[in-house]
């Protein structure tokens, strides 16, 4: 049951992109992991850049660094 959660700067994304965007992702991962539509979920999260750093970098890229199958060109 993949989840998948973007979290992203501020863009005015209207509802219709943002169903956009989840349902592209999700075609992905029925192409490559075979999941069913109704076993997948999208969460899209607006994250303000001062906040980046204490709210998704540390807690959730750092400590994966090391694993991650695709690093940010940056650091902290």
């Amino acid at each position: 049951m993949p989840h998948i959660d973007v979290k992203y700067f501020p863009r005015n994304l209207s509802e219709d992109e943002k169903k956009t965007i989840a349902d592209e992702l999700t075609a992905v991962l029925k192409t490559h992991f075979g999941s069913s539509d109704d076993s997948l979920s999208v969460a899209m999260n607006e994250i303000q850049p001062e906040r980046w750093k204490e709210e998704v970098y540390d807690p959730l890229i750092k400590p994966q660094l090391a694993t991650l199958v695709k690093k940010p060109g940056y650091t902290y």
